[in-house]
């Protein structure tokens, strides 16, 4: 299964995104209203992905430095070196990016557009429903179907 299949499953279209001058408080009210784990950040409405910023990083420092980091610009705690997919990668080396490299969110770019993002919850429910089809049809054989 590729990631265009993903993409095509998924119940909303886009990306939440928010400016690197954004305050990691607006950011992190952009991921409850949405109820989401990640904002990518963009400084140009959407088309390109600056960095990544999750949960985790926000409570990360939260816990450094308290509640002043809330203040600060998302800039200060975005990820910048993003790992990215494209919607002909499969998902099997989608999942192998994301498990060794320790995050659940990554942005689909093409040619330099941000195209959409997938996350481990995606990656892990395409693997069961190809799972599944695959019994189903191994069932099928076995039966004479």
């Amino acid at each position: 299964m590729l990631v265009q299949a993903i993409l095509k499953s998924k119940a909303t279209e886009g990306v939440v995104t928010a400016s690197s001058l954004s305050t990691v408080a607006e950011a992190a009210s952009l991921m409850a209203e949405n109820r989401i784990g990640t904002v990518v950040i963009s400084d140009d409405a959407g088309h390109s992905a600056a960095g990544i910023l999750s949960e985790r990083d926000i409570v990360r420092e939260l816990a450094k430095t308290g509640g002043s980091c809330l203040s600060k610009q998302v800039s200060e705690y975005m990820t910048r070196d993003l790992v990215t997919c494209t919607r002909q990668m499969s998902v099997e080396e989608v999942m192998t990016r994301m498990t060794e490299g320790r995050f659940r969110h990554m942005p689909v770019v093409e040619d330099g557009q941000l195209i959409g993002i997938v996350t481990l919850g995606d990656v892990v429910k395409a693997q069961l429903t190809e799972l599944a089809m695959e019994k189903d049809a191994l069932e099928g054989m076995i039966k004479g179907f």
